[in-house]
């Protein structure tokens, strides 16, 4: 047999690309791959140390005795069976529930409001939308609970006006029946994050609509309901989950009120603040990790039927 003859490119031709470098490449793509943990790692350290660690912890220490003091003590689940006969726990509840199903429906419906408002172009939009804003970055502040003690109070701002026009008020956070109220009030009033929302959203509802129904003599209430609010459900869908969710958490404006006592009678005693009475003030922290994880079924099951739900009324325009 003849020797292989070497190819070699005709006369005039561009010489070949040179081959790849397959070693390198892949050796760059290591080093690329190597910086990128290294500049993640304090964000996987944070993860394990400040997140999943203590959640693992918590649901340890459900299944214990626990003191903060002593060593935890495995007692299976008598935490979770405590809580069947626990009266104040089922008290708990029902204010966090009366509390977000009352508060959270006003603080949309209001949001949604005063966002149909500024969408009609008024003047200095972005002056209006930053106040508007405000009270949603600060309405979970100890200040403004303070400041919502007192302007609540017996001789508060609010019984100061009534007294004016010669009306007797109350002491509207020390009185049972009112002192819920006066913290619904509060959530109602930090509508600023939702109205933001609904406002991008109503921004994105194309004006022909409008003035297509409006040339067949649909009115503004029909329009509403009929253009506004379908194509806006996902919108609603949205703020609907994540102020439901905010609302079961809260704790800081019933501790503050209350003065940490979820008083009077029991009025204000939120879910979270008992939990809270139950971890740090009884050291009892299996029954208090308990409640949490209770905490967080109940969260993810309402969630959840609202994900179900909104099959039904949400509607994506595909």
């Amino acid at each position: 047999m003849g020797a292989t003859r070497e190819r070699t490119a005709p006369p005039g031709a561009e010489p070949p690309p040179p081959r790849p470098r397959r070693r390198r490449v892949s050796r760059l793509r290591r080093r690329d791959g190597l910086a990128a943990y290294v500049f993640l790692a304090p964000w996987f350290v944070g993860l394990i140390a400040i997140t999943v660690g203590p959640i693992l912890a918590s649901l340890y220490y459900s299944f214990t005795d626990y003191s903060l003091i002593g060593d935890p003590e495995w007692v299976g689940l008598e935490n979770y069976v405590r809580m069947v006969g626990d009266e104040r726990l089922h008290t708990s509840l029902g204010v966090t529930f009366t509390y977000v199903f009352v508060s959270v429906p006003l603080q949309l419906a209001l949001a949604l409001a005063l966002a149909m408002v500024l969408d009609r172009g008024v003047r200095g939009l972005a002056f209006y939308r930053s106040v508007y804003y405000l009270p949603s970055l600060l309405g979970g502040s100890v200040a403004i609970a303070i400041l919502w003690r007192r302007v609540f109070g017996a001789d508060g701002l609010i019984n100061q006006v009534l007294a004016f026009f010669g009306i007797q008020g109350e002491g509207w956070v020390s009185h049972p029946d009112y002192a819920l109220g006066t913290l619904v009030i509060l959530n109602v009033w930090t509508f600023g994050a939702p109205m933001v929302i609904f406002l991008a959203g109503l921004r994105q509802i194309p004006v022909m609509y409008h003035e297509a129904a409006a040339v067949d003599g649909a009115g503004p209430v029909r329009r509403f309901f009929s253009i506004t609010v379908p194509l806006l459900t996902p919108i609603i869908f949205f703020n609907l989950v994540l102020q439901m969710i905010n609302a079961f958490q809260t704790f800081t404006q019933a501790f503050i009120v209350s003065g940490g006592t979820g008083g009077p009678s029991d009025a204000t005693m939120f879910y979270t603040l008992y939990l809270y009475q139950e971890g740090f003030g009884n050291f009892d922290m299996g029954y208090a990790s308990a409640m949490a994880w209770l905490l967080l079924a109940i969260i993810a099951g309402f969630t959840a039927v609202n994900f179900l739900a909104s099959k039904y009324w949400v509607f994506y325009g595909d």
